[in-house]
């Protein structure tokens, strides 16, 4: 082919690249790799463009080859870094990005990229360095500002965070990414209405941004007076826009010839997760998967976070695949799931963060299931259940503010496994004569204005009592201005900082004597842990998920004379605690035998309930997608 020609190619494949044919531009970019296989520009323009396309397997391919005939090109090596990312492979990211730098120090955008890869393998504080290498070199530098925020806010330095976000929306108003970052931080400082604002600038500027759409979702959980049928539509017009493919590709079915009907079959359960770590999440999910059948059940686990820490190794030991998908593009991950070809698939998420509710849009495996990490629908309609309990989803009303069909599967829908260096219970400190202290370690996000004002009333009634506070990140001086508006003496009231281990954590419950629940959006692990460490729990029930974890898990500890129906009650029975303390001193003292006899410790009781489960629903969806099947021998369960 002549020079001219691939000219007139190279030209025409550059003018659909930037107008955004991609595809187009791809295949453009390969005639002219096949006229001229030492093009340069066909092998570089081809490689950014497969990696645009989700497809970095290709790009890796196509930048080394670009590489091989121009080894000093800048920002090819930079953009095969970033497809080496993208396949979550960070050892060859991060060689290249240092081998460009030590060529070329002064390049901000390598220093930036630098720092990501950093991040994705879980070295922050180094990629902490790195972004701000960008931003000293380059100070007008929107992306750096914006990557250094999300380095702090993952080291916990929300305010820090903040700033950076509000740096990056100065020097570039458009950044849409800093307007995110900015409410992000924001509801991590337990400002929720200044992010829910937030929320709603970004969105009504990027309506198709579905991880700003789904932190809203989190964040109106968290809302005093949201009526349930305005925070399900919320949910529900996400999934519309999702499935309806504003947000993601076109939604997939799973081909009916593919499925494996064969009866009482070992069946691959794939779950999805960032929180296969040291976190909450890990603490109700082991158990369950610990003890699963493995003739009946193959575990797959998909991680998405750069912590990988001892937690992850005892969750890994469980299952026969372990992959961990940070910062790997969507397409790459749906590939892989196809690839896997689970029987179901698990989210453990939801709207909580780090989440990809956008691939189970895309239908990556027959049955898919929504559990635990969440308290709320997905609004998704191909995701086809939603576990929970019969306390905390009551039939008949719930039913109609989900998405998803609710299976209550178990009397409580959670097994609780502690820290393995959980402390012994502590005396409780007014049985030397002190004052009362309640106490809540709930996340202040939870902690509303209604909140407030009862443990203001509370402590009117119990006149010399303390309230001890602490949650698992910082909090700033307007926090402390809410409480006192509403009506909570500063002088009775202690915040304690964030603790250095989970360990360290339950210690703390040693300087309280009853533990106070949050309302509209209850506690979980706090709950469990102040039962643990034999404190006393109050919960106020309400009308959704969120507000009625408490009371199952109450009564899953055999307490439900500790779960308050109105405000008054809630009053009535923390004080009434608080004023018998030989009463509290009792009670107390049986609490961790009474969690060992319940529900929340029966591992394997609770793993065969979720396992029938997941048995009931596999053969419900194969018999509406291709007619009767057999039952199986395990035990029935109801899908309500």
């Amino acid at each position: 082919m002549s020079p001219d020609k691939n000219q007139r190619i190279l030209q025409q494949a550059v003018s659909l690249h930037r107008s955004g044919r991609l595809a187009e531009a791809g295949a453009a970019y390969a005639q002219l790799r096949r006229a001229d296989p030492r093009h340069f520009d066909a092998a570089h323009l081809g490689g950014t463009v497969a990696l645009q396309l989700g497809k970095p397997a290709e790009a890796v391919k196509l930048l080394l080859q670009a590489l091989r005939i121009d080894a000093k090109a800048t920002v090819c090596e930079m953009r095969l870094a970033l497809a080496y990312l993208a396949l979550g492979q960070t050892e060859p990211a991060e060689s290249h990005l240092r081998k460009l730098l030590a060529r070329q120090p002064t390049y901000h955008e390598a220093w930036d990229n630098l720092g990501m890869v950093l991040k994705s393998a879980g070295r922050v504080d180094e990629a902490l360095g790195a972004h701000r290498r960008a931003i000293e070199l380059q100070p007008r530098y929107a992306p750096g500002w914006y990557n250094l925020g999300m380095a702090n806010a993952l080291l916990g330095r929300t305010a820090a965070a903040l700033a950076c976000h509000e740096r990056a929306i100065a020097t570039d108003p458009t950044h849409g990414q800093a307007r995110y970052g900015r409410a992000l931080a924001l509801q991590q400082l337990h400002r929720i209405d200044e992010a829910l604002v937030a929320y709603e600038d970004q969105l009504s500027r990027h309506p198709e941004h579905h991880e700003a759409r789904g932190a809203r979702l989190l964040a109106l959980n968290y809302c005093d007076n949201l009526p349930r049928e305005t925070l399900f539509a919320e949910h529900a017009h996400y999934g519309e826009l999702v499935e309806a493919g504003a947000l993601v590709a076109r939604v997939r079915e799973i081909p009916t010839g593919t499925l494996d009907r064969r009866e009482g079959r070992k069946l691959r359960v794939a779950l999805f997760s960032p929180d296969f770590r040291t976190h909450a999440v890990a603490w109700f999910i082991e158990p369950l998967l610990r003890h699963l059948d493995p003739s009946q059940f193959d575990l797959l686990l998909y991680h998405d976070h750069f912590v990988v820490d001892a937690t992850s190794a005892r969750l890994r030991a469980l299952g026969s695949i372990w992959r961990n998908f940070v910062g790997q593009p969507l397409e790459a991950v749906e590939a892989q799931i196809r690839l896997d070809a689970p029987d179901i698939l698990i989210d453990l998420a939801g709207h909580t963060g780090f989440g990809r509710l956008p691939l189970f849009a895309r239908r990556l495996a027959p049955v898919q299931i929504t559990y635990l990490g969440y308290p709320n629908t997905t609004g998704l309609r191909s995701m086809d259940y939603r576990f929970t309990d019969i306390l905390a989803d009551p039939p008949g009303e719930s039913d109609a503010f989900h998405s998803e069909r609710l299976v209550r599967f178990a009397p409580t829908a959670w097994a609780y496994q502690p820290p393995e260096d959980a402390p012994e219970p502590a005396p409780l400190p007014c049985s030397s004569g002190s004052p009362v202290t309640f106490g809540s370690f709930n996340n202040f996000a939870k902690v509303s204005d209604r909140t407030i004002t009862l443990w203001s009333r509370l402590l009117q009634e119990v006149p010399d009592a303390r309230l001890l506070l602490k949650s698992h990140t910082p909090t700033d001086l307007g926090f402390h201005a809410r409480l006192t508006r509403l009506g909570l003496d500063p002088r009775r009231v202690e915040i304690l900082p964030p603790a250095n281990s989970p360990s360290d954590h339950l210690q703390l419950y040693a300087k309280i004597d009853i533990a106070l629940d949050t309302f509209p959006y209850h506690g979980t692990t706090t709950t469990c842990e102040a039962l643990w460490m034999q404190r006393p729990v109050i919960t106020l029930a309400g009308d959704r998920h969120a507000s009625r974890v408490g009371v199952s898990l109450l009564h899953a500890a055999g307490k439900p004379q500790w779960v308050a129906q109105n405000g008054e009650e809630f009053v009535r029975i923390a004080k009434d605690l608080a004023m018998n303390r030989s009463l509290l001193a009792e009670e107390s003292a049986g609490l961790r035998a009474a969690l060992r006899d319940g529900p929340l410790f029966d591992y394997r009781g609770q793993s065969a309930l979720f396992g029938a489960a997941l048995r009931t629903c596999w053969n419900e969806r194969v018999r509406q997608m291709t007619g009767p099947v057999a039952p199986v021998a395990a035990a029935a369960t109801a899908v309500a």
